[in-house]
């Protein structure tokens, strides 16, 4: 049985996360984390989560109780995911994070944490938008500098970055196969008189508003048709099953950075 703990534990995400351990088999919940004064630390998390009493109490302190779990899944914000990191790296807990929104530093002291012990990384857990991506790629690669791309993204109101993280990997996957320079030919802004569009570039569209889960559309438009590759996720539920088989893959590996390619081996 592997123990699972869960940061970020009282929002939209970590109680999906708690619902999907619980119906897992293989799998069992030990811990449960939020922000040090958040006003619900303490509780029972199956009570939070509307499951009944599990046993679990709410903490704010991963170091106290690095020795209750063997992963924590993580999908909170980069300074907190980074403090937790620091705690794995020392008490040798794996991690799986589904964090977005770190800058080059803090990727980068992400990776110096996944030397001493094994972190999955994905801005998006789900195996469909995984697999979307590698069709983007081949599409990429296929259509070449004959189309212009656009990568518009949506998700709920209460999301803090912008673009979304999986929208930031699909240009990352796009410039790749293009042989382009995503820090320069990406597009986040457009207003007033911009001028004819340069074939190099990448935009991005984002939209932010109600209870959007999340959906990725990448448009390559050329002259006469034009291709989109979509995909909508409409429950949380599929962020959480993805994080869990990457608890499977991680929790007695060595050391390193994981990703979705070492999870679906595309």
């Amino acid at each position: 049985m592997i123990r699972v703990a869960v940061a970020g534990a009282a929002g939209r995400m970590g109680k999906t996360l708690i619902q999907a351990i619980g119906e897992s088999d293989g799998l069992t919940l030990t811990a449960g984390f939020e922000y040090a004064d958040h006003p619900r630390l303490g509780e029972d998390l199956g009570v939070l989560c509307g499951l009944g009493p599990l046993g679990v109490a709410l903490s704010s302190d991963p170091q106290s109780q690095a020795d209750d779990f063997d992963v924590v899944i993580d999908f909170t914000i980069p300074s907190a995911t980074l403090s937790l990191a620091r705690v794995c790296s020392e008490k040798g807990n794996a991690m799986v994070v589904g964090t977005t929104g770190f800058d080059d530093q803090q990727t980068n002291a992400l990776g110096e944490y996944a030397q001493k012990t094994a972190i999955f990384v994905s801005p998006n857990m789900s195996v469909g938008v995984n697999l979307s991506m590698k069709l983007i790629e081949i599409a990429a690669k296929a259509l070449g500098d004959e189309v212009d791309i656009e990568v518009i993204e949506a998700h709920h109101k209460h999301k803090i970055d912008a673009p979304s993280g999986t929208a930031v990997r699909i240009g990352e996957v796009l410039a790749t196969a293009l042989n382009r320079n995503l820090a320069n030919d990406a597009v986040y802004h457009r207003q007033g008189i911009t001028g004819a569009r340069d074939p190099k570039t990448i935009g991005f569209s984002t939209i932010r508003g109600g209870d959007i889960v999340g959906e990725h559309t990448v448009l390559f438009a050329g002259e006469g048709e034009r291709l989109e590759i979509t995909h909508r996720a409409t429950s949380r539920n599929n962020f959480a099953q993805g994080a869990l088989r990457a608890v499977a893959l991680v929790a007695n590996a060595a050391p390193g950075w994981y990703d979705m390619d070492d999870l679906l081996g595309i």
